[in-house]
């Protein structure tokens, strides 16, 4: 029987890390929660595309996104935009 074998995927951005350094640096982050949304799947498909050609993961344009929506001050303002939400 053929053995075959997966190597992990590249991440953008990742260098030379060890895998040690990466557990390291990754057990100092803020504690997460996981998040499930639905959106249409052009939308989806546009922002796979865009991610992959530059080189991005989509979980860190959503997280941006949403921190850059929800920063301080956001509540004072009215929200982004001065839109209802």
């Amino acid at each position: 029987m053929k053995k075959v074998t997966f190597t992990p995927k590249p991440i953008a951005g990742a260098g030379n890390r060890s895998p040690d350094q990466w557990v390291t640096e990754r057990s100092h982050a803020e504690p997460s929660k996981r998040l499930t949304i639905d959106i249409p799947s052009d939308l989806h498909r546009t922002m796979k595309v865009q991610c992959a050609v530059r080189g991005e993961r989509m979980a860190d344009v959503v997280r941006e996104l949403l921190e850059k929506h929800f920063a301080a001050g956001y509540e004072e303002s009215g929200g982004a935009g001065g839109t209802d939400h």
